[in-house]
């Protein structure tokens, strides 16, 4: 059984009421759905939806060859859950992105959402306790559920419930800005199962810290980081919405370079830094004024959240701010596409140069693995030493530093001068790296986990 807060498939009802069930996105489902497809197998999910909704009312659903179960959550619990606590308290706890002169302040409000994000956990765990076959192996993903291991219990003692982890984890310094109760019932939550997973060991490291500082005791610990589906990420790159955006992306370059980025427009992605760093190397390097192109290609993420509306208005200002400095009548430094064009930004990452991936801190960053199989002209990765995927990349990406713009600046330097035979080298090992890792992989050593 797998079980997360978004599902692998998205209803809509059609106009003669039938419900229609679609493949969601997601590196998460991109990678897993495959391998379950066809099997036992159930995926239990919330329902996001009014098609959801109307799904979750059917219980267990075959869909695009998948056992589905959506859960119809209370509305106003399952907002405050996601919203208040995922999204902008856990989130921003894991990633290090508190301004905490400011920010957070625990008030009543508070208090509140907690109780919520405690009912959506224990709607899941009913949900597993109800349809979780005996003995099976339950993989619980992400922060999003944390307690549910707690609140299965002694009702299921057969089952053997995983936890893994798909963003970074805060040390005791940032889980102690959490409320005493609320963190020792996080942390105690996440105790609670057979094993907890992550990337990487640094993030799986400081799990460990916390559980010590805050329960006094650990549960077992894994580290399975994830892989790409090569065969996936394959199928997009050869389509025919991928070649048309591939075509147009050429004929806007010309002989131009491109550095490409490819990301959610969230605050620690980086994204406003990366405008600046891109700024800097133009402002250094005269060279690069009109033979080099900065093309973000980026979509909305949890905009109901007020900081991400923000960042995501720093974002849109960063990017006119460079193209009305440097453009000219036949050069427009940046490529700005929040259209959430997926095709194309497999084509972008296709045609890069250069990939910038320089988040502020990040669970592991798939886009930093994918670039690297569907590149076609030896294309650099500059990479963060914050992502999770540093770990494995290391070796033979450039290494970002997150706040050094004038530093980042002078990677991509290093990026687009490296001579041809060090490029090839690069992308090669790049790729090999890239390939050692699998979603079977990842999913077999879950199952291990779990006994």
């Amino acid at each position: 059984m797998l079980v997360s807060n978004r599902g692998p498939v998205a209803f809509r009802l059609a106009d003669d009421g039938a419900l229609i069930g679609r493949r969601g996105a997601g590196g998460l489902v991109s990678g897993l759905a495959p391998l379950v497809t066809g099997t036992d197998a159930t995926w239990i999910a919330a329902a996001m939806s009014d098609g959801d909704r109307a799904a979750a009312d059917e219980g267990v659903l075959e869909a695009d060859g998948l056992r589905v179960r959506l859960l119809d959550l209370d509305p106003d619990a399952y907002r405050l859950a996601y919203d208040v606590v995922c999204n902008a308290t856990l989130w921003f706890m894991h990633h290090g992105l508190w301004d905490l002169p400011r920010s957070p302040a625990f008030g009543a409000a508070f208090s509140v959402a907690w109780e919520a994000y405690r009912a959506v956990n224990a709607a899941f765990a009913d949900a597993i306790v109800a349809d979780a076959p005996t003995d099976a192996a339950v993989l619980v993903q992400d922060y999003h559920l944390a307690l549910v291991a707690a609140m299965v219990g002694d009702r299921r003692p057969d089952l053997r419930l995983v936890h893994f982890s798909h963003t970074p984890f805060a040390g005791p310094d940032l889980c102690r800005v959490l409320p005493t109760s609320i963190r020792r019932e996080l942390l105690g939550g996440m105790r609670a199962f057979a094993a907890c997973g992550f990337h990487t060991e640094r993030w799986a490291a400081s799990f460990r810290a916390s559980c010590i500082d805050v329960v006094g005791d650990v549960p077992d610990t894994f580290v399975a980081p994830l892989g790409p589906d090569p065969d996936d990420i394959a199928a997009t790159a050869t389509s025919p919405a991928c070649a048309a955006a591939r075509q147009a992306l050429d004929d806007r370059l010309g002989d131009r370079l491109l550095i490409t980025r490819v990301d959610r427009i969230e605050p620690s992605k980086n994204i406003v830094r990366g405008f600046a760093a891109f700024d800097a190397l133009l402002e250094q390097h005269e060279r690069w004024r009109g033979q080099v192109v900065l093309g973000a290609f980026v979509y909305p993420s949890r905009e109901a959240v007020p900081e991400y509306q923000r960042y995501r208005d720093e974002v849109d200002a960063a990017a006119r701010a460079v193209g009305d400095r440097w453009r000219t009548a036949d050069w427009e430094p940046i490529i700005y596409d929040d259209s959430d064009d997926y095709p194309g930004s497999v084509a972008a990452l296709a045609r890069a140069d250069a990939l910038l991936v320089n988040p502020i801190r990040d669970g592991l960053n798939l886009v930093a693995k994918e670039g690297p199989l569907v590149n076609d002209r030896h294309g650099v990765l500059a990479l963060s030493t914050e992502a999770g995927a540093w770990a494995e990349l290391g070796g033979v990406a450039l290494a970002v530093d997150p706040y050094d713009v004038a530093g980042t600046a002078a990677v991509l330097h290093r990026a687009l001068t490296m001579s041809e035979d060090e490029r090839r080298r690069h992308a090669a090992d790049l790729r090999t790296l890239a390939l050692a890792r699998s979603p079977r992989a990842w999913l077999d050593e879950n199952l291990a986990a779990a006994g």
